[in-house]
């Protein structure tokens, strides 16, 4: 199937938060670890979303020039061509983008997607974060403001991260306290300074205690309880029924009740990249650990040409990330939901 249209992307949405599900958000860094995401979610039998942070888009630029734009844009144009091939709708996302890095990056490629839409096509990227933790609320949701208007020109949806995340993502870090969890209050100001929806669909990436990098469980206190608070207290003012769709970010080592409820109270997307990077990862290591002779020239020797073929370790890598990929949507319950 071709890479999700904006109707399909809302669709798939809405779908997540009445059925309970979420779809993972698989952050690539290239080519074949977009090949690994699509090949998952395949398996899987699930839509889902792939996506490209401001670190991932520059890598992707090529390290003579890292340019953020040219990489988001060639790996884009490269997965509309690709993701034909797969048996799932799939909507494209950039990741983590901090204000210092919106010109360089999110604003161009909403100026891109714009023109496309102007031309009759559908937009470049299905969304784009704005991450306006480091900011004062204030200025975050000024900001805020300023893309979604931007976003609705481009048939785009925005997702805003109102509270920090603990822990660093490209450079972007926060401290683990108990500034990790969004208020009540905060999101009553998100839902009078950016709607209900009614100024432009956005996802909301609220805080309940997550951190980014890997710990193993029980080292990260969640809450995702809080989540239903921010839904009843917005609900309780302006009469809409769960309000929010929610993204659940530094998600590495949750335990399966925290991921449960979280998906009950409005999560519609979790983002993994900690845990995929190792899944590709760790076969290419053991493979070069199994056939050291063979991927070095030791001692003057000739070494062995097929196994020093990048080929032959990326392809146990991209089996290694998509099978993790497949595990997380049953993990949230997005497995056999793909749209039809």
């Amino acid at each position: 199937m071709p890479i999700a249209s904006p109707e399909i992307y809302n669709e798939m949405l809405d779908r997540a938060k009445a059925g309970k599900f979420a779809y993972p958000a698989i952050n690539v860094t290239s080519t074949q670890t977009l090949h690994a995401a699509l090949r998952g979610f395949a398996e899987a039998e699930s839509d889902g979303i792939v996506q490209i942070s401001t670190g991932g888009a520059e890598f992707l630029g090529g390290q003579y020039s890292k340019e953020m734009v040219t990489g988001a844009v060639g790996l884009a144009e490269f997965a509309h061509v690709v993701a034909e091939k797969y048996p799932v709708n799939i909507a494209l996302h950039t990741d983590h983008c901090p204000k210092d890095k919106l010109d360089g990056y999110v604003r161009p490629l909403l100026k891109i997607s714009q023109e496309r839409v102007a031309n009759g096509q559908n937009p470049l990227f299905q969304s784009h974060m704005w991450d306006g933790s480091a900011e004062t609320l204030d200025d975050n949701l000024r900001i805020a403001r300023e893309l979604l208007a931007e976003a609705v020109k481009a048939n785009i949806i925005l997702e805003v991260e109102i509270t920090p995340t603990g822990g660093e993502e490209d450079g972007v870090t926060h401290e683990i306290n108990d500034k990790l969890y969004t208020t009540v209050d905060d999101a009553l100001r998100t839902a009078e300074a950016i709607g209900l929806g009614d100024k432009g669909r956005y996802l909301l990436a609220a805080s309940f205690g997550n951190v980014h990098g890997v710990y193993k469980p029980g080292n990260v206190v969640l809450r995702p309880d809080l989540l239903r608070d921010l839904q009843d207290g917005v609900a309780a003012k302006y009469g809409k029924q769960d309000p929010f769709f929610f993204v659940f970010h530094g998600g590495s080592g949750s335990t399966e009740e925290e991921i449960r409820t979280a998906l009950e109270n409005g999560v519609v997307k979790m983002n993994l990249d900690t845990d995929t990077q190792y899944a590709f990862t760790r076969p290419i290591a053991d493979h070069m650990f199994r056939n050291y002779d063979g991927v070095l020239k030791v001692d003057g020797e000739v070494g062995d040409k097929k196994t020093y073929d990048p080929r032959s370790w990326g392809k146990l890598a991209e089996k290694g990330m998509s099978e993790r990929v497949t595990q997380a949507c049953a993990n949230l319950r997005s497995t056999g939901t793909k749209l039809k």
